[in-house]
């Protein structure tokens, strides 16, 4: 065959690769999702069937493996893009405190465990146990993103000691290094090495972040072209990937920095939108290229032992995780929760088996093997993400002096959240003597608002348990009022369901959210900041010398024009919609026309 042939042939064959790779996402998310057992599930079975040891119908998962693994980096980079600096600095004693003393108790706890149980060496016993201490923060990020509690206190939690094990990456290749059996490689940096690089490299990329991307997105913010956004944002989190993998460092970590050093910039939105579409592709493929590496034969030879293994692995993190979690003085309810949900073995643990099969630790059958036993643990997380909820619903665990909403009196209104916006919605209600029960989980608030007066029972009230224990049942309306995006669209359309009498009104954070929540029989939804955002425009226009005719005129145009926008963008899903309906220097409201006299 002439090169020529050979080059057509290579395309056809990734076509159809591409091909059954979507199709299998395609069938298998479908199917997964209509049986409630989440996408991730899905995406491995899926994998596991058109991979080499099923259908044999693509032929080289490491090769899609490699590809899909930035993913993760496209995953961190939004993450990334939600913690401000000040944030991260805020969340210090969870990632060096309980995150180090997770990553390092659980390993060595399984690597005695391999020792004493599977008489393998010491070393042996160190490059898997340590590796397996690790968790799925490719299945367990999404979860918390998807579900809305990655910015909750228990969310926050959850995501310090996955920033922390994505840290300990290069202290574990230093330790599987230092323990090689096999000839030293003169082209891998030895493991000091490896630290220095990653000090240059974070304060790289916060330099290059500061001096170049942010000026970058600031020329690509004025020239107003989506295409522009989509490919610096794409630029960004490449060439952090690129740097950090050119040093043999985390690619997920360098995406995260980038994503961190971008997090104050006014087009944080617009990167968001633009790249999450890329990071859930890229993510599902990684997942499909983990069911095609699950090693069948291996589970087929020895099935109780590879079950059983992954059984023992999830138990025993479970424990230790709820144990550390409980000496941080977390809750036994939360504890659990982060036990549970950080239980399983994670991806990087194929790349250090790896490792250690090279340098001679383990046999190439072993690496197989607990390869096997990490793919088992993570098919299970979606079911340990029911077990969690369970748990959660029958532990909410009022704080101490607080009461739940089991000993409020009947009312005709729920008010949920009693911040700064619940407290004017519940005092005028209060005003024309509508009994009102108030809801809220922060135990601060619940404290500050008794000292003036008012009782605030203590609970999440977007739990549908919580809201019939306060009356949602014969309640004439429930008024969702607090200040987060907890409140999802799954969530909502089973309250709606279950209340169906009630009038539901909800505030909601952004466009994004009402975008979300679009179509929902709901009573209202409204945007917190909109209307004390128009009154002051218009205030302003008075201020400034504005006639009050013409400042009328100016806020009943730019009403009409944000509902219209905001029926676009709903309709299509695109943030972008409708943006000739935005007013601008260039595109201002056309004067008023002159009538003609009478």
């Amino acid at each position: 065959m002439n090169g020529a042939g050979a080059e057509a042939a290579q395309t056809g064959g990734m076509l159809l690769t591409g091909a059954f790779m979507l199709g299998a996402a395609l069938i298998f998310v479908t199917l997964f999702r209509k049986l409630g057992l989440g996408a991730t599930l899905g995406y491995i079975v899926g994998g596991a069937m058109i991979g080499p040891q099923a259908l044999r119908l693509v032929g080289d998962p490491e090769a899609v493996m490699r590809v899909s693994e930035i993913g993760i980096a496209f995953l961190l980079f939004l993450v990334g893009l939600e913690l401000h600096p000040s944030r991260l600095w805020r969340l210090r004693k969870d990632i060096f405190g309980l995150g180090l003393i997770q990553v390092v108790l659980c390993g060595l706890v399984l690597s005695a465990l391999i020792y004493v149980g599977l008489d393998f060496s010491i070393q042996a016993s160190l490059a898997l146990g340590l590796p397996l201490g690790l968790s799925s923060t490719a299945q367990v990020l999404p979860m918390l993103r998807s579900s809305g509690q990655f910015n909750t206190r228990r969310g926050e939690r959850a995501f310090s000691v996955l920033l922390f094990q994505d840290l300990s990456i290069v202290p574990m290749i230093t330790i599987i290094a230092a323990m090689s059996r096999a000839p030293v490689d003169p082209d891998q940096p030895s493991g000091a090495m490896l630290a220095l690089y990653t000090v240059a490299a974070i304060v790289g990329l916060v330099l290059a972040g500061r001096f170049i991307l942010n000026p970058l997105f600031r020329l690509v913010g004025r020239l107003g072209e989506r295409e522009l956004f989509v490919v610096a944002g794409l630029f960004a989190v490449i060439a952090s990937a690129s740097l950090m993998h050119t040093l043999h460092l985390s690619v997920a970590l360098g995406a995260f920095v980038a994503g961190v050093v971008l997090a104050e910039s006014p087009y944080r939105h617009e990167l968001e939108s633009d790249v999450e579409p890329f990071r859930s592709i890229l993510l599902g493929m990684f997942f499909l290229s983990v069911g095609m590496l699950l090693d069948l034969t291996a589970i087929a030879s020895d099935p109780l032992f590879v079950m059983g293994a992954a059984a023992a692995l999830i138990l025993v993190k479970a424990l230790l995780i709820t144990g550390l979690a409980r000496m941080f003085g977390v809750r036994m309810g939360r504890a659990i929760w982060l036990g549970l949900l950080l239980s399983q073995a994670g991806e990087f643990g194929f790349v250090l088996f790896v490792q250690a099969s090279a340098a001679r630790l383990i046999a190439p059958e072993v690496a197989s093997l607990f390869s096997a036993i990490v793919t088992v643990s993570m098919i299970a997380t979606p079911f340990l993400m029911r077990l969690t909820e369970w748990v959660l619903e029958r532990m909410p665990e009022p704080e101490a002096g607080h009461q739940g909403p089991e000993f409020s009196p009947e009312t005709n209104a729920i008010v949920v959240g009693y911040g700064r916006f619940g407290q004017t919605v519940a005092q005028m209600l209060m005003a024309k003597r509508i009994p009102v029960t108030i809801v809220d989980r922060d135990s601060e608030q619940i404290e500050v608002s008794e000292g003036f007066g008012t009782k605030v029972y203590y609970g999440d009230g977007t739990r549908i348990d919580l809201l019939r224990t306060a009356g949602a049942e014969t309640a004439e309306a429930i008024l969702f009022c607090h200040d987060d995006r907890d409140l999802t669209r799954e969530k909502l359309e089973a309250i709606l369901e279950a209340f169906p009498q009630a009038q539901v009104l909800v505030r909601a954070y952004d466009r994004r959210h009402v975008m979300a929540l679009d179509g929902l029989d709901v009573a209202l939804i409204q945007r917190e900041l909109f209307e004390s955002a128009v009154l002051m425009g218009r205030e302003a226009l008075l201020k400034l010398g504005i006639a009050r005719r013409e400042a009328d005129r100016v806020e009943t145009a730019y009403r009409q024009r944000d509902s219209e926008r905001l029926e676009r963008q709903s309709a299509t899903g695109d943030l972008r919609a409708a943006r000739d309906r935005m007013f601008g220097v260039d595109s201002p409201l056309p004067d008023e026309q002159s009538r003609d006299p009478a």
